[in-house]
C-alpha cells in the first residue's frame, strides 16, 4: 500500500491550524456560553431559546467565514455554499444542544475556561468543540485551495441529546448528501451503532404517604450520579435513631434528620448510559439501602426492591433480557432517571441494544419481568441500529489514513452510542475522540473519578487532541476524493 496522504499538504494543514488554534478556541467559548438543553415544551421553540441562540450563533460563525447558511426552522442549520449540489457533497454533522448539567460541579458550566490544556464547560466536548473544528476544516480546505472533489456542507442540529426529532424533521423535509460523516464518536470509522430502546417501568400501586419525595437522575443517558428519597415521620426523630440509621447505610448514602423529615440522599459516579462501565448508579445505591434499612414500612421496600434489582447490572442481566453478539458486543441496560408520579414509582430505562438483537423480544421480555414485579413498562422509543458495511471503500480509507498518520494500528468499530448516523442514509462515524494519550496530558490531575467526561460533570475537551483531529480530518476530505460513495473509485 502507497502512503495514503501527501505530507507535504499535510504540512501545510498542521500550519495552518497551529495558527487558527487560538481564534478556534475562543470560538468554541462562545458557543459553549449559552446553556442549550434542549426542551421541547418551552416557550420558544421548538427546543428553547437556549438551542435556538446557539444555532444563531453557529451559523453567524459560519457567514463570518464566507459560507452560505440555511436556518432549517431552528430544527438543523448547515454551513455549505450557495447551490449545494447534494449528489457530490459530504455532509458533516455535529449537533449544539447539551445534556443537562448534573450534579456536583467543580467548575461553572457555561463560564468555560481553559485549564491545563482542556477547555471546561458543559458541550465543549459533546459536541460544540467538533462542530467548530468541522467548520475550520471547512476553512482551512478553502484557504489553501486544497484539492477536494466533493462539495463540503456542516449540519448542525439542536436535539441530539434528548431524541433527534430535529434530523426527522429535516429529512422529512430536505436534500440530504450523498455521504454523511459523523464527528460525535472516535477514530477510526464508527461504521456500527447499537440500537436505544428506552421506556419506564411505572409501579402499579402507590406508596404509602410516608415517602414524600423520591427522585434521581437528570436525563435518560446519564448514570445518576444523586438520588433522593425523603420520608416524612409524625414524631421527631432523635439523634440516636439517626445515628443508628446512618450505621445501617453504606458509605456512599447519607441520611439527615429534620422538621419530622428524613432525607436520606445517595451518592454514585456519572458516565454516559451507553459506556456504564466504571460508573455508580446512585438510583441503585439508595433502593438497595432502602431496601435493607428499616426506615420504609414492608410495602414500601417492595417497590424499591424491584427498582434495585433492575439497576443491580449494566447488561439487563437480572432482568432477563441480556444479549451480545459478534458484531456489536454486549446488550447495556440502565435505569436512569427515577420519579414519582403522583404516589407511584416511575423508573426509566436506556438499553443499546446489539445490531443484530429483536427488539420485539427485548421488549416481551421487559413487559413479563415488569409484570412479574407490579410494575407495568410503558414504550417511550426505540431507535434501530445503524450499520453501514464494514467493506466499503470509505471504511478501509479513512482507517488506514487515521492510522498512517498517528501511528496507530486501530480497527473500524461499532459503538453503543447514538449518533445522527441512525437518521441518515449512507452514513458513519468518523472521530474526532480516541486520540493517542499526548505527552503531559494532565487529565489524571485535573479531573476528579467522574468527571471530565462528555456527560460528566466539568466535561472537559483536550484541545490538543482536537486539533490534531481536525488535521486529520481535513486530509480525510482529501482521500475521499478517490469515492463516489457508491464504494467505486471515482
Amino acid at each position: 500500500m502507497g502512503k495514503m496522504y501527501d505530507g507535504e499538504i499535510y504540512e501545510k494543514v498542521s500550519q495552518w491550524f497551529d495558527g487558527h488554534r487560538e481564534e478556534m478556541t475562543e470560538d468554541i467559548k462562545r458557543l459553549v456560553r449559552i446553556p442549550s438543553i434542549s426542551d421541547p415544551e418551552a416557550e420558544q421553540g421548538p427546543f428553547g431559546q437556549g438551542c435556538r441562540d446557539a444555532l444563531d450563533e453557529m451559523l453567524a460563525m459560519g457567514r463570518k467565514y464566507g459560507f452560505h447558511t440555511e436556518n432549517r426552522e431552528y430544527y438543523v442549520g448547515s454551513i455549505g455554499v450557495e447551490n449545494q449540489d447534494w449528489s457530490n457533497t459530504i455532509g458533516l454533522w455535529n449537533h449544539l444542544d447539551v445534556v443537562p448539567l448534573g450534579e456536583g460541579w467543580d467548575y461553572e458550566p457555561f463560564e468555560p475556561v481553559v485549564k491545563d490544556g482542556y477547555l471546561i464547560g458543559r458541550g465543549a466536548q459533546d459536541n460544540k468543540g467538533p462542530a467548530v473544528a468541522m467548520l475550520y476544516v471547512m476553512r482551512c480546505i478553502r484557504e489553501l485551495g486544497l484539492p477536494a472533489a466533493h462539495e463540503l456542507c456542516l449540519f448542525a442540529g439542536c436535539d441530539e441529546e434528548r431524541g433527534m426529532s430535529d434530523l426527522e424533521y429535516y429529512t422529512s423535509k430536505y436534500p440530504l448528501p450523498a455521504l454523511s460523516m459523523i464527528a460525535d464518536c472516535g477514530f477510526p470509522v464508527c461504521y456500527g451503532e447499537k440500537g436505544i430502546l428506552e421506556g419506564a417501568a411505572v409501579s402499579g400501586r402507590d406508596f404509602s404517604d410516608e415517602v414524600l419525595e423520591l427522585y434521581g437522575g437528570s436525563a435518560g443517558n446519564i448514570i445518576p450520579d444523586r438520588a433522593v428519597l425523603v420520608v416524612g415521620k409524625r414524631t421527631e426523630v432523635s439523634e440516636g435513631q439517626l445515628a443508628a440509621l446512618q450505621a445501617s447505610l453504606p458509605e456512599c448514602v447519607k441520611a439527615e434528620a429534620r422538621d419530622g423529615k428524613i432525607r436520606v440522599t445517595a451518592y454514585g459516579t456519572s458516565r454516559h448510559s451507553a459506556f456504564p462501565e466504571g460508573s455508580v448508579n446512585a438510583v441503585h445505591e439508595l433502593a438497595a439501602a432502602m431496601c435493607g434499612a428499616k426506615l420504609l414500612e414492608e410495602g414500601d421496600r417492595k417497590l424499591l426492591q424491584f427498582i434495585a434489582d433492575a439497576t443491580s447490572d449494566y447488561y439487563g442481566e437480572h432482568i432477563g433480557i441480556s444479549y451480545s453478539d459478534e458484531v456489536s458486543g454486549r446488550l447495556t441496560c440502565a435505569g436512569t432517571v427515577l420519579r414519582l408520579q403522583g404516589h407511584r414509582a416511575r423508573l426509566q430505562f436506556n438499553i443499546r441494544y446489539s445490531i443484530t438483537a429483536d427488539a420485539g423480544k427485548l421488549e416481551a421480555g421487559l413487559e413479563e419481568y415488569c409484570g412479574r414485579g407490579g410494575y407495568k413498562w410503558e414504550l417511550i422509543r426505540n431507535s434501530a441500529p445503524n450499520y453501514f458495511p464494514k467493506d466499503r471503500k470509505e471504511v478501509g480509507l479513512l482507517t488506514d489514513l487515521f492510522n498512517e498518520i498517528t501511528g496507530c494500528t486501530a480497527e473500524p468499530y461499532v459503538m453503543g452510542g447514538g449518533t445522527y448516523a441512525r437518521k441518515l442514509p449512507n452514513a458513519f462515524g468518523y472521530g474526532i475522540g480516541s486520540m493517542p494519550e499526548r505527552e503531559g496530558d494532565m487529565a489524571g490531575v485535573l479531573f476528579r473519578k467522574g468527571h471530565g467526561g462528555a456527560h460528566e460533570p466539568d466535561e472537559g475537551l483536550d484541545l490538543e487532541k482536537l486539533l490534531s483531529a481536525a488535521k486529520i480530518y481535513t486530509m480525510a476530505m482529501l482521500a475521499l476524493n478517490e469515492c463516489d460513495f457508491n464504494g467505486e473509485e471515482a
